[in-house]
């Protein structure tokens, strides 16, 4: 991309080696960016590729830590996004970043409010600005709803809604815009966004739906591990060349080598027609059926809002709403909390250590024995002796690097946090082991070793099943691959079919596939 933003009319803004760096992680390395002036400009990359992270510096919503942006030839620093603001820069969330306590016209006007004098509030201005941009999405809403209790299509389509009432809106950045959105809601908005182009407004568009990209993007840049990787005009390329950027071809982690007949093992657990239904109609998980053997490392890929994690919750009973059928070693499970199924036999990892995996304020120990605290009671008491020599066991199992025990657990690095987590997990003694993302935040030292903890605990006999973003990794680590997209399962691979271009293709498929007869 180099350095040709001073002569170049066609661009609106230009990022140059932009890098970000959070404790732990380098979500932007010496990434370059060209915004196309009146273009759809498409960013596309697995998920923690960096694009949303991206896009947070052009908005204002946060900045770099090395790099420059101009607008023109003038360099641009946006401390915030009202400075982002003031040129023409909006942003479209996908986390929706609505008041649901207000109603439509206060959410659209919220922060651009016109008054009447100094202090009073013009409310007549805010209804007719409302109406006339919701006709145009052609999305007519009674202005007077409280947001809170509109279903979540009509909450994205306020918030496209909101960036359209600005008069000097140059950049509109929309961030997974359509996952809400009905088809016929989707045509609109393609038509609007056709619209803003024609009159020079650029647009940049981040999605994980391959086919809408083809069909609005004028543009695509892709990121990979935060890195720029490519940059191609979607008239000259194709979906297979968009996979094989995204992934990088054949680059993997070493595959895991075990010979194993798995039609002559018997299922640990059988899911069938599990659905977990979505507030507003549709369904999270729709109608999936899998089974797990034991000894097994069953993977499950898929994009954000796939449904991943919700089939985890569904497993440990954080749903009581679903419905369908989970049996375990042939007997069916009523579930109805999450104690019971810790002693059925499930354990989960989650995906967030710091909120939902570890107590801050206790030590490394008793973080450590948490879940299994009931087996080691002395009638009413807990016996102390018991819980340090099975936590000093699982140290040393797992090989926590630990000076003591008894320091807090903030006090570890993150992999050896992560390490305490599994560790709570396995001191349940688990027949399934669930674990959602489990080498997130950590380092690629950190990663190898969770991944040796996994085959080993496999090859004890422990049923596994791991959610991961990353393809490499669980291309390395899996038996056998289910992908999900919107809650569908569309894809089942096993061995040597778990390729990273076949895994992103079929989770790029928003539609049932026929499964074969068995």
């Amino acid at each position: 991309m180099g350095e040709t933003y001073k002569c170049r009319d066609d661009v609106f803004l230009h990022a140059e080696k932009i890098s970000k760096i959070y404790p732990g992680t380098k979500a932007l390395d010496e990434v370059s960016f060209d915004l196309l002036r009146g273009k759809v400009n498409v960013l596309i990359g697995e998920n923690g590729a960096g694009k949303s992270t991206l896009m947070k510096m052009i908005a204002g919503i946060e900045q770099p830590n090395e790099g420059k942006m101009y607008i023109g030839d003038k360099e641009v620093f946006f401390k915030n996004t009202t400075e982002a603001r003031k040129n023409g820069i909006g942003i479209i969330h996908q986390e929706l970043s609505l008041f649901p306590n207000l109603n439509v016209y206060q959410n659209i006007y919220m922060n651009k409010e016109k008054t009447k004098g100094k202090v009073v509030l013009d409310n007549k201005v805010h209804m007719d600005g409302a109406s006339k941009v919701l006709e145009r999405l052609e999305h007519p809403l009674d202005l007077n709803a409280k947001v809170g209790e509109l279903r979540v299509g009509q909450q994205q389509m306020i918030e496209i809604a909101r960036n359209l009432v600005e008069d000097d809106l140059k950049v509109l950045i929309m961030d997974e815009p359509t996952s809400s959105l009905s088809q016929q809601e989707v045509k609109v908005l393609f038509k609007i966004m056709r619209e803003l182009t024609a009159a020079g407004i650029s647009i940049v568009y981040i999605s994980h739906r391959l086919e809408e990209i083809m069909e609005i993007g004028d543009h695509v840049t892709i990121l990979r591990d935060g890195k720029y990787v490519a940059d191609a005009d979607v008239k000259d390329i194709d979906v297979p060349w968009i996979v094989h950027q995204m992934t990088g071809g054949a680059k993997s982690y070493p595959k895991r080598d075990r010979e194993v007949d798995w039609s002559k093992v018997e299922n640990v657990l059988e899911v069938k027609d599990l659905c977990l239904p979505k507030a507003g109609g549709g369904y999270l998980v729709d109608h999936l059926n899998f089974e797990l053997k034991k000894g097994e490392v069953l993977g499950i890929y898929g994009l954000m809002g796939a449904g991943r994690s919700e089939v985890f919750e569904c497993l440990m009973g954080l749903h009581p709403e679903h419905t369908g059928q989970i049996i375990m070693e042939g007997t069916e499970l009523h579930i109805k909390s999450i104690s019971q199924q810790i002693d059925s036999g499930f354990a989960l990892i989650p995906e967030d250590r710091q909120m939902q995996g570890l107590v801050q304020t206790l030590d490394i120990e008793k973080n450590c024995a948490l879940s299994a605290l009931k087996r080691y009671k002395k009638g009413p008491f807990l016996d102390s002796k018991k819980e340090a020599e099975k936590v000093d066991q699982e140290i040393k199992d797992i090989q926590i690097k630990v000076a003591d025990k008894k320091l807090p657990i903030l006090s570890l690095s993150g992999g050896n946090q992560q390490k305490v987590v599994i560790g709570k997990g396995i001191l349940t003694e688990p027949k399934i082991l669930l674990m959602d993302e489990p080498s997130r935040g950590i380092d690629i030292g950190a990663k190898t070793e969770v991944f040796d903890i996994i085959n080993k605990y496999a090859e004890e006999g422990l049923s596994i099943i791991v959610i991961s973003s990353e393809l490499q990794e669980i291309v390395s680590i899996a038996d056998r691959v289910i992908v999900l997209s919107n809650g569908i399962k569309t894809g089942e691979f096993f061995g040597n079919e778990i390729q990273q271009d076949t895994l992103v293709l079929a989770s790029y498929k928003g539609h049932h596939i026929e499964e074969k007869e068995s």
